[in-house]
């Protein structure tokens, strides 16, 4: 699943937010921290593996992008992915003329529910509104290259 950025919905940076716990290199983190890898020891090219991600993603860029996201948010959002993918199988099954056990899909079903309302199924709008300091710096360099010094 390719978000709309070049890592992963779930690459951040541990530690850096977290008092008491010093950031880790690159190096000492988890292929899952560090956005290689969306779920571990998973060939991360198969079609369940690429809808996980496609799901994650969707459901993180929704909730303003995955640095306004706490740890916990973050992995309620996993679990939620994994199970609409296990969902969306029983549905396929199920379109294709196969039995499903009917319990088992509404208990997963009120599952994703609790979990949504946990997440919150509402967009949040991410703040793109620039600092001052930025906002001033474009305003000079849009006014540089209006009127470019040695121009008369």
């Amino acid at each position: 699943m390719k978000s709309p950025v070049s890592q992963p919905a779930t690459a951040r940076s541990p530690g850096a937010a977290r008092p008491g716990l010093a950031p880790r290199t690159s190096n000492n983190r988890s292929r899952v921290t560090n956005g290689r890898e969306v779920l571990p020891g998973v060939d991360q090219r198969s079609a369940i593996a690429r809808r996980y991600h496609d799901v994650v993603s969707m459901i993180v860029g929704d909730q303003g992008g995955v640095d306004r996201l706490a740890e916990a948010r973050l992995q309620l959002i996993r679990r939620f992915a994994a199970s609409a993918v296990l969902a969306e199988q029983m549905e396929a099954r199920l379109a294709a003329g196969e039995q499903i056990n009917i319990a088992e899909h509404a208990q997963l079903t009120s599952s994703m529910v609790r979990v949504a309302q946990r997440i919150g199924i509402n967009r949040r709008a991410k703040d793109i509104t620039p600092t001052l300091a930025k906002y001033l710096q474009d305003k000079e360099e849009d006014d540089d290259h209006q009127h470019p010094s040695g121009s008369s």
